[in-house]
């Protein structure tokens, strides 16, 4: 029985009507979380604590279930309405240091230092940015600081760490280079204060440091700069504390290691000179987000990622021990040897355990979301 016009319209009403009340519902949502978030920095609270986010999404996915809701689409939109409100800019948070005299950030007018600027000024410090230009006055600007934070690119990190000799005794001496070992060792070699290795895991682009990694590793007094780490928990910082050997080897693999594969796959592709629009359109949504991935990397500065790259020690042995795995596996394609092929196949699988059937699972709903978008891009 076909449905008369006049109910479809009745119904698309009704469809509008609710998604006005939804609208308006998020606005006051996010106007009483957006006040939540100024107690909370004002009090010193973190903006994000993990078991609370949990718990209330299980109380949201438990009355989902009771009123015939999905429970997942519950949850994606609870995360997605959450994400929204840490990343509501709060005008000020808790100063957890009040009698620091001067925070100094060492090249603050760049994209990652910008960041770390505006966070010390919204905590209540006073803060100075040191520049090239500025170091005529720089022992002026050093001589009360009671932080020092050295955020210049990789390659000029131990060179203007080693101008810093006449730092006051109890000055913390920071970093938030992307290699650690020469840096930290840098650092206790030109200060006799307080020193700590730190790595921000994001970019200059996120909007907040909610549930951003900070890698600290440690030098010397931590006491003295425990309440610098704090500072960045109530930032929404997660703090992950290692060694710095143990984070040098880690970054050959999380960033090496990916920057160079999708550097190479990028130059494949501008090589071959494919069609890359027909390339985005005829892609399943897993495809677009990987070459989405490698299109990202090459949309900021190269310097950057030759120096994570060149920079590491370690880089050239693992990649050369890469392009051997790589020449192996495709000898397999040459000899037709499917067999062997997914023999090794079952060896990776068998290396990531449960970690891949979890990945099935996270990046379903990655993919649903570029899936969605997919309208977006193809209506332009």
């Amino acid at each position: 029985m076909s449905v008369l016009p006049v109910e479809i319209d009745k119904l698309s009403d009704d469809l509008e009507s609710i998604d006005k009340q939804l609208v308006a519902l998020l606005a006051k949502r996010a106007q009483i979380s957006t006040k939540i978030g100024h107690y909370k920095s004002r009090a010193g609270s973190p903006i994000y604590v993990a078991e609370k986010e949990v718990d209330a999404l299980s109380v949201r996915k438990e009355e989902a279930q009771r009123l015939g809701v999905s429970p997942t689409l519950v949850e994606d939109l609870m995360r997605r309405i959450m994400r929204e409100s840490y990343h509501t800019k709060s005008s000020e948070f808790l100063c957890t240091n009040p009698d620091l005299k001067k925070v100094v950030v060492i090249g603050g007018a760049g994209a990652l230092g910008r960041i770390f600027v505006d966070l010390f000024k919204r905590s209540g410090y006073r803060v100075e940015v040191l520049e090239e230009a500025d170091w005529e006055r720089s022992e002026v600007i050093l001589g009360d600081a009671g932080l020092v934070l050295v955020a210049v690119p990789i390659k000029l990190t131990e060179s203007i760490i080693s101008r810093l000799t006449n730092l006051p005794k109890n000055c913390v001496l920071a970093d938030v280079t992307s290699t650690k070992q020469k840096p930290l060792a840098a650092m206790i070699k030109a200060h006799q204060g307080p020193v700590v290795g730190l790595h921000p895991m994001f970019g200059p682009d996120v909007p907040s440091l909610v549930k951003q990694v900070v890698v600290v590793c440690h030098g010397r007094e931590p006491e003295q700069y425990d309440w610098l780490l704090q500072q960045i928990r109530n930032w929404g910082g997660v703090l992950q504390q290692c060694e710095a050997k143990e984070h040098d080897d880690a970054m050959v693999f999380i960033q090496v290691m990916r920057h160079f594969c999708s550097f190479v796959f990028g130059s494949h592709l501008a090589g071959e000179d494919p069609d890359l629009q027909q390339l985005i359109s005829l892609s399943s949504p897993i495809y677009r987000l990987e070459l989405g991935m490698v299109g990202r990397l090459f949309a900021q500065a190269p310097a950057l990622y030759a120096d994570i790259i060149f920079d590491n020690k370690d880089s050239v042995a693992m990649l050369t021990e890469f392009s051997v795995k790589f020449n192996q596996a495709l000898s397999l394609v040459e000899s037709n040897d499917k067999e062997k092929f997914i023999e090794q196949f079952n060896q990776v699988s068998a290396w990531f355990g449960e970690y891949a059937k979890q990945s099935l699972v996270d990046s379903k709903q990655l993919l649903l979301k570029a899936d969605d978008d997919r309208t977006l891009i193809d209506n332009c």
